[in-house]
């Protein structure tokens, strides 16, 4: 078998091109950057005839619509989805034979209800197992997702699910799952993106757990900060989003025009943080453009929020394609000749201080906050002596803790969350502030203390 996967760092997760027999393939899990599965399937002769989906996703829009829409995709959903769109509903112990490889359908529920697992057997290679979120390497997904009381229902059927869906496959099976360490869907402890069977046999603490009753006690205290935006994009996928080519891309508007249109829009600047800090629109959100870019535009910015675009060197396209993945189709525009243009029609240009560890230590001396702007496990691990802790996904909701009279210095791991959280706060009326240069990580450098909790 021919499975090449497609990864998505900022949001921890893969989705999988797999070679089917006549010059078919099928995508499993597909977000809606589907341009990609497309041209490495040309490139091998081949047409995308289905779209599996291992179940409805809360932190990416799918492009199973997408997919069926442009090659004529049968797009494959459990049943118990009850999908809004065309689609094959797939039901535990299915069978899909597809020319030599045969696909069974396995109920895995736990990280959604209706979640469903995929396994691809072919004659030649060992059984390849497409488990969505119900066992990742070294953990499993979260089961936190759809409503409160749920969760705890939940996390049992995600016990059962990977002590039981898949105890008649073999240790040598492949697992490839969707989500992975580093995605706010999961918990887990895996740097790797696949595993086997009898690899997470051996080292998954989850599977060496045995007491159901106290896995469902202390699972949903492993997961991480969740983004509000997934409550929302579940339901989306659910009755199938708008097609790509009913979206309108923004229109380039001039500095003036910019101005006039941000009293409606969020103006997000999208260059890295040393150029924002440097000048900026006044009242812009930073959102540097690399991996988590969406993550954090989801996080920060309702969905049905305009959105007005800085860019430097950042391909529009790409930069759009990361937005439309969690959602976001509405633009106002981006500004013609970024900030040159904007300096030169003589509109105003808000600045900050790009803060060397030595600057923002004299300034911390001197009575300014350190605040830390991680992820609790982070701020555990280590931070500045008398930092305020409040993660960037809750600053918004946590003004009030801040004093805008009194200086603030913003950090994170490397700088780039830090800017977005000093983009909120001047948003927000504070004035005095800086921004630690190279995070954390800056900070020890330089041979200052840290302590931890």
């Amino acid at each position: 078998m021919n499975i090449t996967p497609f990864v998505h760092e900022g949001l921890g997760n893969s989705s999988y091109l797999v070679d089917l027999p006549g010059g078919r393939a099928a995508v499993v899990d597909p977000d809606r950057s589907t341009g990609r599965y497309l041209a490495a399937a040309e490139a091998r002769g081949l047409s995308i005839t289905h779209a599996f989906e291992t179940h409805l996703h809360a932190d990416f829009i799918s492009g199973a619509g997408e997919l069926a829409a442009t090659s004529g995709a049968t797009i494959l959903v459990a049943a118990a989805a009850e999908a809004g769109f065309r689609h094959l509903p797939v039901v535990h112990g299915q069978t899909i034979e597809l020319d030599g490889l045969s696909v069974e359908v396995t109920g895995s529920a736990g990280h959604t209800p209706e979640h469903v697992s995929y396994v691809l057997r072919s004659p030649a290679s060992p059984p390849a197992l497409f488990s969505g979120g119900s066992l990742i390497v070294g953990g499993a997904a979260r089961t936190d997702l759809i409503a409160p009381e749920l969760t705890a229902a939940l996390s049992r059927s995600q016990f059962q699910s990977i002590h039981r869906a898949f105890a008649g496959l073999p240790d040598e099976t492949l697992l490839l799952p969707t989500h992975g360490g580093g995605s706010f869907c999961s918990t887990g402890t895996g740097g790797e993106r696949t595993s086997t069977l009898g690899r997470e046999r051996a080292t998954n603490p989850l599977l060496a757990m045995t007491d159901e009753d106290e896995f469902v006690r202390w699972f949903p205290g492993t997961f991480p900060s969740v983004p509000g935006y997934f409550f929302q994009l579940r339901a989306i996928n659910q009755r199938g989003p708008r097609l790509r080519r009913e979206i309108s891309a923004p229109v380039p508007l001039e500095p003036a025009e910019f101005s006039a249109a941000s009293a409606t829009a969020v103006v997000v600047d999208v260059r890295p943080q040393a150029e924002f800090i440097s000048g900026h629109v006044p009242g812009a959100l930073n959102i540097a453009f690399r991996d988590a870019f969406a993550t954090w535009l989801g996080w920060l910015v309702p969905l049905d929020t305009p959105l007005l675009l800085v860019l430097g060197d950042e391909p529009l396209d790409q930069v759009l394609a990361e937005c439309l993945l969690v959602g976001h189709e509405r633009f106002a525009g981006v500004l013609r000749g970024g900030m040159g243009g904007w300096r030169s029609a003589g509109q105003p240009v808000a600045a900050a201080t790009l803060a060397g560890a030595g600057l923002a230590r004299e300034a911390i001396l001197a009575g300014a906050v350190p605040l830390d702007v991680r992820e609790p496990d982070e701020f555990a691990s280590g931070h500045i002596p008398g930092a305020l802790h409040i993660p960037l996904g809750m600053l918004a909701s946590r003004l009030t803790l801040l004093t805008p009279e009194r200086p603030i210095v913003t950090y994170c791991g490397h700088g780039e969350r830090a800017a977005t959280a000093l983009s909120l706060l001047q948003r927000a009326g504070f004035h005095e502030l800086l921004n630690l240069d190279g995070g954390i990580d800056g900070w020890k450098e330089a041979g200052y203390p840290t302590i931890e909790d």
